[in-house]
């Protein structure tokens, strides 16, 4: 038999004491993942912490009553064990001290859960014939399987087709699953992963924080978008390219490089000349650390002025040391207070690559020393500064 134990200050235990207790229980799969590894069955008892003598001899009615609660409503699954409590002062009266679970069957009726118990043990069985590496996954996670009853056919289908028939280099979207498109793969991502992760063989799992590159499906590539702010050609008839990295490598187009983040101030960029202009749109800045020939060409970063600019300006450095920020300063910053703006999450990490005075104002960022969560748009600096820094650059 096996002890559970009423939460901590219950008193005088009523039968929906015991069956919260039992329910946490199943809702923690403890019952279902029992039953599907196998293991013997063991009654569960529930010790009702009843009165003591002396407490029903001092309120006698309230000890009456709630043993009479006990013989009036028992529900069904359950064992009462009674004890005679009492003496010469108050008499000796059966009170319920204990209650017994003897069976599985009896639990299943005492949660009215049988009906969910049959689903789990057809998806088990289903698992056990058709994805047989992942049943000991599914026997510790019944009430995620059960949450998902309804799909567990394509779920087998879909990890089956990926581990037996997947050509290489599909796209998530060529998975060929009657019933399963690309937004089910989406939507049911976790537990598909879940199941991969065992029955895979390692040398199919690959690193990749997405699903698609954790198994081995072809991913969107990165793109960079590029002009030259003069105006002139890129190439013959191209003035300005949207392209992948991989193929922009193979370019080594001459220039000083300048990287922002904006669109607007994209297309508003003034017309240096000799220069290449990427937009860097956020963190997909991170796609020109593949462009190999950036090593050898002086590179401008104009970041907005804030936490999230210069982690940015960080990464892109750590790649190309030779990177120097435009309007990234203080005086910037000073100078533009009526047009502060709030960064909606700003960070606070570790940053290497930033040089002293960048640093510091990063500090004061990240420590609110000019407002809270201060931030300055590269889209509000005065367009007078923006054509000086560009001179210089």
């Amino acid at each position: 038999m096996r002890t559970l134990s009423l939460p901590r200050g219950t008193r005088w235990a009523t039968s929906d004491d015991v069956l919260s207790l039992l329910r946490r229980r199943w809702s923690a799969g403890t019952d279902l993942s029992e039953l599907a590894l196998g293991e013997a069955w063991e009654p569960l008892v529930i010790g009702l912490r009843p009165p003591s003598a002396a407490q029903y001899a001092n309120d006698f009615d309230a000890v009456q009553a709630w043993a009479g609660r006990w013989r009036a409503r028992l529900p069904a699954g359950l064992r009462v064990e009674w004890q005679a409590v009492g003496g010469r002062r108050s008499g000796v009266v059966q009170l319920p001290v204990r209650v017994v679970v003897e069976s599985r069957g009896d639990l299943w009726r005492l949660l009215q859960v049988a009906q969910q118990v049959h689903v789990f043990e057809n998806i088990l069985d289903d698992v056990g014939s058709r994805l047989p590496d992942a049943r000991d996954w599914v026997s510790r996670h019944p009430q995620r399987v059960l949450a998902e009853a309804a799909h567990w056919p394509s779920f087998i289908a879909v990890v089956n087709w990926i581990r037996d028939a997947m050509p290489a280099d599909a796209w998530v979207r060529q998975v060929d699953v009657p019933g399963v498109d690309t937004k089910f793969v989406e939507v049911h991502r976790e537990t598909l992963a879940a199941l991969l992760e065992v029955c895979l063989p390692p040398e199919r799992l690959h690193t990749g924080n997405s699903f698609a590159q954790r198994y081995g499906f072809a991913v969107k590539p990165a793109y960079a978008r590029v002009r030259r702010p003069d105006g002139t050609a890129l190439l013959p008839g191209v003035s300005e390219m949207t392209v992948r990295v991989s193929e922009l490598d193979a370019l080594d187009l001459p220039g000083h490089v300048f990287v922002v983040e904006n669109e607007v101030t994209y297309h508003a960029f003034p017309p240096a000349p000799n220069a290449l202009l990427f937009l860097g749109a956020g963190y997909g800045v991170s796609r020109l650390i593949a462009v190999n020939w950036l090593a050898d060409r002086p590179v401008t970063y104009w970041g907005d002025l804030d936490t999230h600019g210069f982690v940015m300006l960080d990464r892109l450095r750590a790649r190309f040391p030779q990177v120097r920020s435009m309007l990234m300063d203080r005086a910037t910053l000073l100078e533009h207070e009526a047009h502060w703006g709030v960064e909606d999450s700003p960070v606070n990490v570790d940053l290497e690559h930033l040089s002293v005075d960048e640093a510091a104002l990063y500090v004061d960022l990240v420590e609110d020393r000019y407002a809270v969560g201060l931030r300055l748009e590269q889209e509000r600096i005065r367009f007078g500064r923006v054509l000086a820094a560009t001179a210089l650059g």
